[in-house]
């Protein structure tokens, strides 16, 4: 197994992954980071998407690959795959964002209509490739460990559109989700990943705020509503997934 990209999300799959008896190789671009993931078990390798090396074949010498990176950029993912169709892998997770949906007065689903953009073109990339299978996984906003949502709108910077709606997902739950995809061999497919309640931006960021001790936020006058609610039937079906973080109101955000 191989994890391109062990940050935020990456490095604890990584370690989860390793738990369930996954070997697991994982790459990062901070040379700092080399020692530490190989104190907790991960094999490391120094890894640059746009300066691919030539470590990258002993990286992809391996199975299945995720593939978790913030990068957009366009060529730089085209030439990642030209190494990947060379290499032993034979299964892709790529993790985007539901941030390639548009706004809706219709629930959102994975037969929607995405915008285009660079993220929608490199998930094509992925999807195009005849040499192994690619899943994309669509998160929607991730919060978690040190990601309070509480603290996402700081210095006194209102917060806009507060009638529109939340679309949110633990990291737990990414985790979980990925790990399902791999158990019940989900490939060829896309899937959002988004807790099952959808609360006004209004109730959702006045009680993060209020359960990590911060005073109410402000909130920009509503001369418009923006809305999008990404539906997640797809994966609890698909998956025989359950959200543990299914209820964003019901959840203690100073405790998580």
């Amino acid at each position: 197994m191989s994890i391109l990209g062990c940050g935020w999300l990456g490095k604890p799959l990584a370690v989860s992954l390793m738990k369930k008896g996954f070997t697991v190789k994982g790459s990062t671009t901070s040379e700092e980071k080399l020692g530490e993931f190989q104190e907790i078990g991960i094999r490391p390798f120094l890894i640059s998407l746009d300066n691919l090396t030539h470590n990258i074949s002993a990286f992809l010498d391996s199975e299945i690959l995720i593939v978790a990176l913030p990068s957009k950029d366009i060529e730089s993912f085209r030439n990642l795959i030209g190494h990947i169709e060379k290499s032993p892998i034979k299964k892709v997770i790529f993790i985007s964002s539901t941030s390639v949906y548009g706004n809706s007065e219709e629930v959102v689903t994975e037969e929607s209509e995405t915008l285009p953009s660079a993220l929608t073109t490199i998930e094509m990339l992925f999807k195009n490739s005849a040499h192994f299978e690619t899943t994309i996984i669509r998160f929607a906003g991730m919060f978690g460990d040190n990601r309070k949502p509480g603290n996402f709108f700081k210095n006194g910077r209102k917060i806009p559109n507060p009638d529109g709606f939340v679309n949110m997902i633990h990291q737990d739950d990414c985790i979980q989700l990925i790990e399902k995809v791999i158990e019940k061999n989900a490939w060829n497919e896309v899937l959002n990943g988004c807790a099952d309640t959808h609360p006004t931006r209004k109730e959702f960021y006045t009680k993060c705020t209020l359960d990590i001790g911060l005073e109410i936020p402000e909130f920009e006058e509503v001369t418009e509503i923006k809305q999008k609610v990404i539906s997640n039937r797809k994966s609890i079906e698909i998956l025989d997934f359950k959200y543990q973080f299914g209820d964003l109101l019901a959840l203690n955000y100073g405790e998580i």
